[in-house]
This record gives C-alpha cells, structure tokens and sequence, in this order.
C-alpha cells in the first residue's frame, strides 16, 4: 500500500523538478541574450561610441556623453517594468519573457546598423538614444520575470538554487560579449571604428534564436494557473503591490543597490583601465574569467541560501564586495595585470556572486503571487536606475587625474551599504511555503 501510494508521489515530484530544469534553463538562456546585448553596449560605449557617434573635440567630454546613452536604458527601465510587470501579472509569466527577448533582440541588431556621426550628424546620438531606450525597456522586466518564473516552478526548500540560473545565464552573456569584443579590440583602430564594432551587435541574433525557441516550449507555474483559473487575479497589480507590500517594494530598492558593483566594474572599471594603459583585451579577458567561475560560483551560493537563509549569505557578499573595490581599482591603477585578475575574480565570482546569486529568489519571495512580477520588476529597477548612472558619476568626479579613482570606489562603497540596510530590514524568506509567500493580497 506504501509503494502505491509513494508511485504518485514520485511521478510528480519528477514532473515537478522537469518543470524547474526547463524553467531554469529558459532563465538561462534569456539572461544570456538579454545581458549579452546590455553588456556589448557598455564595452562599445567605454571602447568605441564616444569616438564615432559625438562630435570631435575633448575626449572626456565625449566619455561622459557615451555614458550617459548607457544610462538611458536605465530611465526607460522601470517604464518596462510597470508595463512588462502588468502583463506578467496579468496574461503571464511565458508571453511575456518572450516579448522582452524579442525587444532587446530586435534593438541590439539595429544598434549594429546605425550610422555614425559622420554620416548623418546628431541623427546618429538621437538614434542611438532611441535603440537604447528599447534595450531598457525590455530590460525592466527580463530578470524579474525569468526570477519569478523560475521560483514558482522549483522544488520546496530550493528555490534560491533554481532560481539563480539566472544570475548564470548574465555572467554568460558578459562572457559572450567581452568574447565578441576581442577580435574587434584587437583590430587597428580604423577598422574598429568603421564596422569591426557592429559585428558583436548583429552576433545576438544566434542566441535570441535559441532562447526564443525554448521560452515558447515552457509552461505557465501552477501557482499563477492556479489564480488565474480561479479568477483571483487583481485589475492593476502595479496600484495594488504598492497597496499591500510597501515595505517589500522599498525592501527590494535598497537592495538592488548591489548590482552597482558589477555596472561600474563592467563600464567604467573598463574604461579607466584603458586610460592608465592597461590594454582593453587584457580588461575582457579579465571579465571573462571572473564571470566563467560566476557561472558555477552563483548557484552554489545560492544553494547556501537556502540551507542557512538569504540575508546571511547576502549580507556578506555586500559587505564583501563594498570592501574589495578599493583593491580593484588599486590595482588598475599600478596596472600589476595578475593583481587586477585576482582582484576582479575575487569580486566577481566570490564576494558579488553571493549576494547576485540569491536577489533573484528573495526578491520574488517577498511578493504575493498576484503581484510578483510588478513588485520585483518594479522594486529592483530603483536601484538599478541609480546604477546606470554611476558610471558617468564616476568619469565625472575622477576626471583627467588618473591616480584619483577614490570617489568611484566611494559610490560602490556607498551603494553596498544601502543593499545591506535593506537586507536587514527585509523578513527571512528561504523556508517558507511557496502559496504563504508574501502578503495577503484581497
């Protein structure tokens, strides 16, 4: 009688570890595309766009204008949220992952056939600013879609382990843009500037192929079936998140302020190491190492959160992290290549991978299934907002003297430190039940 009644039992918990690998991989693969599209725009705008898409003239001053197009992304990004967050609230989690793949995708391979300025004048800013825009959009709601996707489809008391991929599947993608950007990087400057750079552009389609095929094959979590079947969804779950979990939104902003780690570290780390005289293919393979052991690194700590719960390991990343950026841009500022190595790997695959890894599973733990789309997509753009910024911040303070990268250290350090007031705030959420998760939401 036990082994009838255990066969059941078994079968479903097969289906249901099926339904998280699937899950799992199509965060995977979104995460890749979506990051590898971001990422080869902040290597083109530290490498190549202050040269081709701004008039001649102070090459700081460019700089900074290259940075701010990289930052625009982050203004359209909470709209993409609100509105990507209504529709993964509403319609689900599936349709609309796949209608952010195919905006980011779509803006990435125009990007690549874009004018300079040159040709067309400030047509050729204005443009870039347009296609920018679309990759913000879509960024919005890519990361908390695929998160919250992925948590309500893993087993019980793993969740910060499925969830995590795709954190995997970003660290992938930097690694296939700094990838992409070698040979260009190791061109003659002429050719670099005339198409060399719109190769790594138009490259994106190979992945959003993929990804786009898998993420059509997956099924909606039965925990949003379950709502919509019943009729239990809300009218504007943007109005209605803010309603029942104000404290878990402003939870989720003070702690996405971790991400401005790897946003400066992957823009304005690349392009300060470039003007004291490391060379830019020693600074990518640099991110490509570090983001490599990322790939394995991150569900490990991830695993960890959920054996001895998300704040501690989380904290501990933050705090690791806001401490280990004044080693990195030291280093880059001797230029000792095997120091800027460990340095970047250390942060990268240790101390920022533990809290990166576990964002996506607390973040959507802290929402009520009704909400969770909005209140993540919408919560963890704040910071991110901010983050896309910082990089032109720090051009801005640090300036022509090359030996004061203090003030950029600063501003991660300071972010670090807004992430950990709001993990100590946010509620313990790794062994709750899945359908308990959240506040009630009428």
């Amino acid at each position: 009688m036990t082994n009838l009644a255990s066969g059941p039992a078994i079968a479903a918990n097969e289906r249901q570890l099926r339904r998280a690998k699937k899950a799992a991989l199509a965060a995977f693969l979104g995460g890749a595309l979506e990051y590898y599209d971001f990422f080869i725009y902040a290597t083109a705008a530290s490498l190549v766009f202050s040269k081709i898409f701004f008039p001649a003239g102070d090459a700081t001053v460019a700089l900074i204008a290259s940075f701010a197009t990289f930052g625009v992304a982050y203004v359209a990004r909470p709209f993409g949220a609100i509105v990507f967050g209504h529709l993964g609230d509403k319609i689900g989690r599936k349709n609309t992952l796949v209608l952010t793949l195919v905006l980011m995708g779509s803006a990435t391979f125009l990007i690549g056939a874009l004018p300079d300025f040159n040709a067309v004048g400030y047509w050729a800013p204005a443009l870039l600013v347009v296609m920018r825009l679309m990759q913000g959009l879509s960024a919005g709601a890519e990361t908390a879609g695929a998160s919250a996707l992925s948590t309500e489809e893993a087993p019980e008391g793993r969740r910060g382990f499925f969830a995590s991929f795709a954190m995997s599947g970003i660290s992938a993608g930097i690694v296939l843009a700094s990838l992409a950007f070698l040979p260009v990087a190791a061109m003659g400057e002429a050719e670099r500037l005339a198409w060399g750079w719109r190769i790594p552009f138009w490259l994106s389609l190979v992945v959003l192929v993929v990804a786009y095929l898998v993420r059509r094959s997956l099924d909606e979590p039965e925990v949003f079936e379950e709502k919509h079947d019943h009729g239990e969804l809300v009218r504007l779950p943007f109005m209605k998140m803010f309603k029942t979990h104000p404290a878990q939104f402003f939870q989720v902003a003070l702690m996405s302020f971790e991400t401005v780690t790897n946003t400066f570290m992957q823009s304005f780390g690349l392009a300060y190491a470039v003007s004291v005289g490391v060379p830019a293919s020693t600074m990518l393979w640099v991110s490509i190492v570090g983001n490599v052991i990322a790939i394995a690194s991150q569900p490990l700590m991830a695993h960890l959160s959920d054996r001895f719960g998300r704040r501690p390991v989380f904290i501990a990343g933050v705090l690791g992290s806001g401490a280990m950026i004044f080693v990195y841009f030291s280093v880059i500022s001797t230029g000792n290549i095997p120091m800027i190595f460990l340095a970047s790997t250390l942060i990268t695959a240790g101390t920022y991978s533990m809290s990166n890894a576990i964002y996506p599973a607390w973040f959507s733990e802290l929402f009520n299934v009704k909400v969770r789309y909005s209140g993540m997509a919408i919560g963890l753009q704040v910071g991110i907002l901010c983050a896309g910024f910082t990089p032109l911040l720090g051009t801005a303070l640090v300036g022509a003297e090359k030996a004061n990268w203090g003030p950029a250290a600063w501003i991660v350090a300071a972010s670090s430190l807004l992430a950990v007031a709001g993990a100590y705030w946010a509620r313990e959420t790794n062994k709750t039940p899945l359908r308990e998760l959240g506040n009630p939401v009428p």
